[in-house]
């Protein structure tokens, strides 16, 4: 068993986070982690998006009617109760993106004022992890509550903005992660240590995260844990379609590809949808070779909003938008959570203490 300053300080058995993966409800998978003893995560983007100027998903598709605090309430009593026999913990995560500054404000009011009202979700909802924006737009707010705050980084530049907006440890995401990446590719090789060499705050590494070995070589690199998106998508708890956890599985690692979306460049699982995505984002390839950002263009976002509704409402495996990292190329199951998180840290641990054998021996991991 690891004990890091991460599972220390939250409390938790395994130095292992669940990405936060929006805009879709992540209400199951967040209970199925916590209650294996990693920190589990409430996506609450989905939540909001009725307060967005680029709104990616009528909210009523995936979390029925309400109100975005409603949601939030439901959510978060959700979660509850399916972790209340393991006392589970967990958190959320939330964009700050300047697209998103108005829903963001919302959402994170929801939360502070529903762990106000409810003594046992201050003690077990610990974290708020903010990503895709510059963290100091909502500092203020976040350091009036009781809550650990956590910013994901995808470059050292940004390390320095996270520690001025107070933030309590940072989460370096590889430019190989699933999802919202960087318009500059700094891969997890290279970003996890610079920013462990860059700033004093605890470090959880991203990207490329699935097995025993990777966990081991970020803990190598000196961070306090990891946080998995693609790999917990592909379990039996993960709330998301299995056409989307079928596509997971069918991909090898050069199954993937960056396209232009509402918050900036997004990583993909290839389908038709994607090469579409791709040949218009291309269309602005000058500024993207010189990692220059590349404005919205409204066709743009009218195909993000027509993949992300095909996927919700019927599943049409070559014509949705499923978010993914390269590392769905080492993907090759479908197992519960607590089977894999046991089974990653299993082979974490063997590999540790295996290590010095193998550089005496010379023989194969």
């Amino acid at each position: 068993m690891f004990k890091t300053w991460l599972t220390d300080t939250l409390e938790i058995t395994h130095p292992i986070i669940q990405g936060g993966m929006g805009p879709y409800s992540t209400n199951g998978l967040c209970a199925a982690v916590a209650n294996a003893g990693g920190l589990g995560i409430v996506s609450l983007m989905g939540m909001g998006v009725q307060h967005c100027d680029v709104t990616p998903v009528d909210p009523i598709t995936v979390f029925g009617e309400g109100t975005t605090e409603e949601y939030v309430e439901r959510s978060l009593q959700q979660v509850m109760r399916q972790t209340r026999q393991s006392a589970g913990i967990f958190g959320v995560n939330c964009p700050v993106s300047a697209e998103f500054t108005r829903a963001a404000t919302r959402l994170l009011n929801a939360v502070i004022a529903s762990r106000a009202s409810d003594r046992e979700l201050r003690d077990r909802l610990k974290v708020v992890i903010t990503s895709a924006g510059d963290p100091r737009t909502h500092a203020a707010l976040i350091r009036e509550s009781d809550l650990l705050w956590f910013h994901v980084v995808p470059s050292i530049d940004h390390v320095r903005s996270a520690e001025r907006a107070g933030v309590d440890a940072v989460i370096a995401s590889g430019h190989e992660a699933g999802g919202h990446v960087s318009w500059q590719p700094v891969h997890s090789m290279v970003l996890i240590p610079g920013v462990v060499e860059a700033t004093s705050l605890p470090v959880i590494a991203a990207g490329g995260i699935c097995d025993g070995r990777t966990v081991a070589a970020a803990l190598a690199m000196g961070a306090v844990g990891v946080q998995m998106g693609t790999r917990f998508i592909a379990t039996k708890e993960c709330d998301f379609w299995e056409v989307w956890k079928t596509r997971v599985l069918q991909s090898s690692d050069r199954d993937t590809v960056v396209g232009r979306g509402m918050f900036g460049p997004m990583r993909l699982l290839k389908n038709r949808f994607a090469d579409q995505l791709v040949d218009k984002t291309l269309e602005h390839a000058p500024d993207l070779l010189r990692g220059r950002p590349v404005g919205l263009d409204p066709e743009i976002l009218a195909l993000e909003l027509a993949g992300l509704s095909r996927l919700v409402t019927g599943g049409d495996a070559d014509g949705s938008l499923m978010l993914g990292g390269e590392v769905a190329g080492r993907i090759h199951d479908l197992p519960s959570v607590r089977e894999l998180v046991d089974r990653i840290v299993t082979e974490a641990e063997q590999i540790v203490a295996e290590l010095p054998g193998r550089l005496l021996s010379g023989s194969r991991p």
